[in-house]
């Protein structure tokens, strides 16, 4: 949330701004999958990432399709919140190819650590091998992973209550997941694949093969839009110093 400030009083506003083509397409095609899985909840048995189905039964489309469905309301609403605050400014810093591809990347990543999680021989394997994974929370997860490294100081809301830096809300979420996968309540199952998001997404990006231009294409696009809001007087009555203050 950013506030401005005016002789009129304070006005907000909230997020990135509009949706950029790649989320856009991603958050209406999560919203069809989800309502196809209410109408027949098969569709999540057939989709959701089981490593069982996918060795046994070569279901060799799970670990693509387990990101486009989710588990409830709050689920799907919260990943799609997520991904268009997040994702809305890497788009547009990164380029749409570059965006898509590691989006899917770090998604099909934590597909990944999920079957060789299944597999090693290890007291939660068996769970892992027979247990669901749905959700494209792998992937969110490496969203939130390089927002913190491109803006590591950007304040952020934790449960809409709390600012604090990106980069420490990160190694926050990163910390529970890996409590969480370790330890012996059952709940640990998915917590591996939002650590596998956040490995492959740093990685992909520490591993050479960081967009070379991102940041200088995002500097030039940030200022055209200024440039643009200037001349038609969009903040007029407002503080040219808090221009760049975002809190999520």
């Amino acid at each position: 949330m950013r506030g401005r400030y005016s002789s009129a009083g304070i006005s907000y506003s909230f997020g990135p701004g509009p949706v950029s083509p790649a989320v856009k397409i991603l958050i209406w095609t999560n919203i069809a999958v989800f309502l196809l899985q209410w109408l027949f909840p098969r569709v999540t048995l057939l989709l959701g990432l089981r490593p069982a189905d996918l060795i046994q039964h070569l279901y060799i489309w799970q670990p693509l399709t387990y990101m486009f469905l989710h588990g409830g309301a709050f689920h799907i609403i919260f990943n799609m919140l997520a991904l268009w605050m997040f994702g809305v400014e890497l788009e547009r810093m990164w380029g749409t190819p570059f965006f898509v591809r590691y989006y899917f990347v770090t998604g099909l990543g934590a597909a990944a650590t999920t079957m060789i999680m299944a597999m090693l021989p290890i007291s939660i394997a068996e769970r892992m091998y027979f247990a669901l994974t749905i959700g494209a929370s792998g992937a969110i997860y490496g969203l939130l992973l390089a927002y913190a490294l491109y803006f590591p100081n950007r304040p952020i809301y934790m449960y809409f209550l709390f600012p604090i830096p990106v980069k420490y809300f990160v190694m926050i979420v990163g910390a529970i997941a890996f409590l969480s996968s370790i330890s012996d309540s059952g709940g640990g199952v998915a917590h591996w694949a939002h650590l596998g998001g956040l490995a492959v997404g740093y990685v992909y990006l520490r591993g050479g093969r960081l967009h070379p231009l991102s940041a200088l294409k995002y500097r030039y696009f940030k200022w055209k839009m200024n440039r643009m809001r200037r001349r038609f007087d969009v903040y007029s009555g407002g503080r040219r110093d808090d221009r760049d203050q975002r809190v999520h």
